[in-house]
């Protein structure tokens, strides 16, 4: 089996609070690019059983991965040695960096700013960056 390219994935569920009090958008601002962050799938959950949780380097959960991707993330990750970074904060919560061949995932300049001008794309098309695969399921 092939290993998948590493992809940016979009952490959401920010302005939720945490079960235990702690606030996510706040862990979220402490978060620097390049520190790990934990997946944990959460085949239990209520509201989707394919929800994969985010957690920061200090335990705290941060999110979720978007509905959209965690059924492909989390067979990606039961095959694959996964390994996440902290990408960048986002007005919607933060974008994490997954690899899937065991090493920690690269991040480029490209990846740790978001532009402020609506008009430049999300992603710069030099090519020491490339959007992310087009996954058969979208």
């Amino acid at each position: 089996m092939t290993t998948p390219p590493s992809m940016s994935l979009a952490v959401v569920g920010a302005a939720f609070p945490n079960a235990d009090g702690s606030n996510r958008q706040f862990e979220t601002l402490l978060c620097q690019a390049g520190e790990p962050v934990t997946l944990v799938p959460e085949p239990r959950n209520k509201n989707d059983p394919h929800a994969i949780a985010v957690f920061s380097i200090r335990d705290v959960q941060i999110g979720y991965i978007s509905a959209e991707r965690a059924p492909r993330l989390g067979a990606l990750i039961s095959s694959f040695d996964a390994q996440a970074v902290f990408q960048r904060k986002a007005d919607f919560g933060a974008w994490i960096r997954v690899s899937f061949d065991g090493a920690a995932p690269q991040l480029t300049g490209a990846m740790l700013v978001e532009p402020d001008d609506p008009d430049v794309p999300l992603f710069d098309p030099e090519p020491d960056f490339y959007p992310d695969e087009i996954w058969p399921d979208d």
